[in-house]
């Protein structure tokens, strides 16, 4: 499934306006439920939506984020966000749209934070490090923003995981010289793997709960190590 460079780099564009409007969308579902007025829908979802692909062009150094030059990025990000302000669902409804979004938004800015990265002369490992982080920057910015813990550090059904897995298959298909194919086999793994890890609620571990047993384990958990009762000899020699 070879394609012109041409093709793919549009192909690319437009998904990822996609993740723009699918991105900009969550976030105005997350001002929604925060309770703000159309003011904060838009600046949630203006930075929800382009927050990730600012952060990916921020770091490849290849001049000014195509959110700043490219002037479809933020028509598009206002338009999801106003969709959200003024479409009304039903708690569930909201619930199963956010799913699919956050699924498609996965899939769509892994492989275009993938592409663009091996586009501009770089390797495997920083296409797969750029993937997520086009796939995750503008949800995790989002809910800095709003002084939440960042949805991505856990409790959500393998997000960063989801992206590392597009992003590796954009990249393998792309040394294989069939970058449509990393495409449609990326776009599709992130729809079934996210979904299946909101269904059966597939998750990485968390931290182990242990307990400290020496001095210096307590001192990096900040507890105080027990005192140490000293044994006072009575008078009378006894203990």
């Amino acid at each position: 499934m070879a394609a012109p460079i041409d093709t793919i780099d549009q192909v690319t564009r437009y998904l990822d306006l996609a993740g723009v409007l699918a991105c900009a969308m969550l976030g105005g579902a997350v001002s929604r439920s925060e309770g703000l007025d159309l003011f904060g829908f838009l600046v949630v979802g203006i930075v929800s939506g382009l927050g990730g692909g600012i952060i990916r062009d921020t770091l490849l150094q290849q001049g000014p984020p195509v959110a700043l030059t490219d002037y479809a990025y933020l028509p598009t990000a206002v338009l999801g966000t106003l969709i959200s302000f003024v479409i009304h669902l039903s708690e569930p409804a909201w619930d199963r749209l956010f799913t699919a979004l956050d699924a498609a938004v996965i899939g769509f800015w892994a492989v275009t934070g993938a592409q663009k990265t091996l586009a501009a002369g770089l390797g495997w490992l920083p296409a797969v490090l750029l993937g997520i982080t086009t796939a995750v920057g503008g949800g995790a910015t989002r809910d800095v923003l709003l002084r939440r813990v960042p949805a991505v550090f856990g409790g959500n059904g393998l997000y960063a995981t989801v992206a590392a897995v597009v992003a590796g298959t954009m990249v393998v298909c792309t040394y294989l010289g069939a970058p449509a194919l990393g495409i449609v086999l990326g776009i599709t793994c992130s729809l079934v793997l996210r979904l299946a890890a909101v269904r059966f609620g597939w998750g990485l571990p968390n931290g182990l709960d242990w307990q400290p047993h020496t001095r210096l384990a307590q001192a990096f958990r900040g507890a105080r190590p027990p005192r140490r009762r000293r044994r006072v000899r009575r008078a009378d020699g006894e203990d």
